[in-house]
């Protein structure tokens, strides 16, 4: 039956495909990780633009989508015996109904697509609309993954000075911490004497411009060390564009971590463009994570208002 109650939980979309088995099997570890139940949601809808079905017909597609859900819960107990299973199974569109059970949850994890779509495609519709809306932190893993290296693992966080990548600073080492990882903090910065036409930052001295932006990178991530104190802190100062710069950090990592959108974006934008690159081409799972709380932090200030760094 449906668990309703509300408790913080972890979340796992689940439709029955390869990408969300590989969901399942992240949120499992996420929920052990951090001694919450694991809740398995799976949506049903009447699929076409006709009018509805009679009540049978509906019963059977409600069916159907138990069948899925008890699929996904059976899966989860064997990753985890004895780890406390539920699952949720709501008529709807996906997106709709995985924002709707978001509220009740501490992160909420998906495959990056799932039966729909095309061949080729990297994220699906329903993983872009819950990481551009979620009011959680929603980790999108995709099938075709390599292996992170089990000896060394690592979660990478774009630093950028704007509120969301403030929390998603707290995430990483949250992250970190539970899994027993190093956080390795990325920023870019762009030369301004590069620059052509109306980007060209006139009058400043790119020496300049780069060493504050380094210093208020390094004032942003520093209270976090002593934060976390048995959490690693390496951070990576970059000259090269956000997108290519969070890619490359990512090589080998277990989690990479992004704001929902950075100093960059426009105030309408849901999803930063660089958080949509990362979603699409990070060699390893992406968490997205909104803002939280109205302070912003320092970091790459100037990497990103002054020299158009940023990482969202």
């Amino acid at each position: 039956m449906n668990d309703h109650e509300r408790t913080d939980t972890v979340l796992v979309g689940y439709d029955g495909s390869p990408a969300a088995d590989e969901a399942l099997r992240w949120g499992v570890r996420e929920a052990r990780f951090r001694r919450l139940p694991l809740t398995v949601c799976h949506a049903w809808h009447w699929p076409y633009p006709l009018r509805l079905p009679d009540k049978d017909t509906l019963e059977v597609l409600r069916g159907a989508g138990a069948i899925v859900a008890d699929e996904g819960v059976r899966k989860a107990h064997n990753l985890a015996e004895g780890l406390d299973v539920r699952w949720r199974l709501d008529r709807g569109w996906a997106s709709a109904v995985l924002l709707e059970a978001s509220r009740d949850a501490a992160v909420v994890v998906l495959g990056s697509r799932g039966h729909g779509g095309f061949e080729g495609l990297s994220v699906g519709s329903t993983a872009v609309q819950v990481a551009s809306h979620a009011v959680r932190p929603v980790i999108v893993v995709r099938p075709d993954l390599p292996p992170a290296r089990p000896d060394r693992e690592r979660v990478v966080v774009g630093v950028d000075g704007s509120t969301s990548g403030e929390s998603a600073i707290g995430f990483a080492f949250d992250e970190a911490a539970l899994r027993g990882a190093s956080v390795t903090a990325v920023c870019s910065w762009w030369d301004p004497a590069a620059f052509r036409g109306p980007d060209r930052v006139p009058f400043s001295d790119p020496q300049v411009v780069r060493h504050e932006a380094m210093a208020r990178f390094e004032e942003d991530v520093a209270p976090w060390r002593s934060r976390y104190p048995r959490v690693t802190l390496e951070t990576e100062f970059v000259v090269d564009t956000p997108r290519r710069a969070l890619v490359s950090a990512s090589e080998g990592a277990t989690l990479l971590v992004m704001g929902a959108r950075g100093i960059g974006s426009g105030p309408q934008t849901l999803l930063g463009p660089v958080t949509q690159t990362a979603l699409q081409e990070a060699p390893c799972p992406v968490a997205v994570v909104p803002a939280q709380g109205a302070g912003r932090g320092r970091a790459a200030e100037t990497a990103g208002a002054s020299t158009r760094g940023g990482t969202s």
